[in-house]
C-alpha cells in the first residue's frame, strides 16, 4: 500500500513539474492577450455605437468620426469639463474645439442632468477604460509577437501573427503545419461547411487581414495568400527551431512574387459555369450527405 501511494506521489510530482514547464513559454499568455484583444475589440465596437446614439440626444450637431475622440468628448461634457483647452487636447486642434464648443453651447438638445448625467458618466467612463485597455494589450502583443516568432511577425503584423497562434494552439504545432494548413487558419468554419455540404472551398482565413489579400483583386486573393502562407511556414521553422533571423529575405522573395501575381491579366469569368455542389450532383434541399456526394438521387 505504501508503494501505491509512494508512486501516486511521484506521478503528481512528474505531471506538476510537466505543467509547469509546458507555461513557461510566453507563447501562452500572449493566445490570452490576442483572445482579449479581439474579443474586448467587438465590445468596443458596440459601446461606441450606443455611446455616440446617446451622446446624440444631447448634442446631435455632432460629427466626430473617431471613436476615442467621442469617447473622450462624451465624458468631458458628462462631467461637465468642455472647456476650450479640454477639447483642443481631444481634437488636437484648437480651431476644431472652437467650433465644437461653440455647437454644444448652442445645441437643441436635451439637458444632462442628474441621474441621468451620472449614468451617461459611467458608460462614457467605460468606453475610454476600454479603450485605454485595448491600447495597453495593442502594445503588450506588438512585444510579445516580436519576442516569440519575430520571422513571422516581420512578415504579417503582430496582431495578425499572435491570432495565428492561437488558432493553432502552439508554436511547435504551428511550426511544423504545411503551408496549406496555415493558409486555413481561422477559416475552420468555412472548411467544415465546404466538407459536410459542398459549398465553395475557402481559400483564406486569418490571412485575410493582410492588406495585400483583402484588399488585392478578387481573383487573385487566393494566390497571394498561398504564398503568404508558404513564407510563413519557413519564417516558423525559423523561429521555432533554428531561432534565425531570415525575414528580410523572406519578404523580398514575397514582394516579388506577389508582384508577378498582380501583374497577371484579369481572368474573365464563365457565365455558363454551375455553382460547386450543383456541378457535382448535391442538393442539400433533396437530403443530400458526404455519403451520397456526386450521386444522382432516385
Amino acid at each position: 500500500m505504501d508503494d501505491l501511494e509512494n508512486l501516486r506521489k511521484r506521478m503528481l510530482e512528474n505531471a506538476k513539474r510537466g505543467i509547469k514547464k509546458s507555461y513557461e513559454s510566453e507563447e501562452y499568455a500572449l493566445i490570452q492577450a490576442i483572445n482579449a484583444y479581439l474579443q474586448l475589440s467587438k465590445s468596443y465596437n458596440l459601446l461606441y455605437e450606443r455611446l455616440s446614439e446617446w451622446l446624440g440626444i444631447y448634442v446631435p450637431e455632432l460629427g466626430l468620426q473617431g471613436q476615442r475622440q467621442l469617447m473622450d468628448l462624451s465624458l468631458a461634457i458628462a462631467e461637465g469639463n468642455a472647456t476650450k483647452e479640454r477639447l483642443s487636447e481631444i481634437l488636437g486642434s484648437s480651431s476644431a474645439a472652437e467650433g465644437i464648443e461653440k455647437k454644444i453651447a448652442s445645441t437643441m438638445g436635451r439637458k444632462l442632468t442628474g441621474e441621468e448625467k451620472q449614468a451617461f458618466a459611467e458608460l462614457a467612463r467605460l468606453g475610454v477604460n476600454t479603450a485605454n485597455t485595448l491600447t495597453s494589450l495593442e502594445d503588450y502583443i506588438a512585444g510579445a509577437s516580436g519576442r516569440i516568432m519575430p520571422n513571422a511577425t516581420y512578415l504579417t503584423d503582430p496582431k495578425i501573427a499572435a491570432e495565428m497562434l492561437s488558432k493553432a494552439g502552439s508554436l511547435e504545432r504551428m511550426a511544423i503545419m504545411p503551408a496549406s494548413t496555415i493558409q486555413l487558419l481561422g477559416a475552420e468554419k468555412a472548411l467544415f461547411k465546404h466538407i459536410k455540404f459542398g459549398s465553395k472551398s475557402p481559400k483564406y482565413g486569418v490571412l485575410f487581414k493582410l492588406p495585400k489579400v483583402s484588399g488585392g483583386r478578387k481573383d487573385l486573393r487566393g494566390k497571394i495568400a498561398r504564398i503568404y502562407a508558404t513564407k510563413i511556414s519557413i519564417a516558423l521553422k525559423a523561429d521555432y527551431f533554428s531561432k534565425r533571423f531570415i525575414a528580410k529575405e523572406l519578404k523580398e522573395n514575397l514582394d516579388e512574387s506577389i508582384k508577378k501575381i498582380e501583374a497577371q491579366p484579369e481572368r474573365k469569368r464563365n457565365e455558363n459555369a454551375q455553382p460547386y455542389a450543383k456541378r457535382w450532383g448535391y442538393n442539400r434541399r433533396q437530403g443530400g450527405s458526404r455519403r451520397n456526394f456526386g450521386q444522382k438521387r432516385r
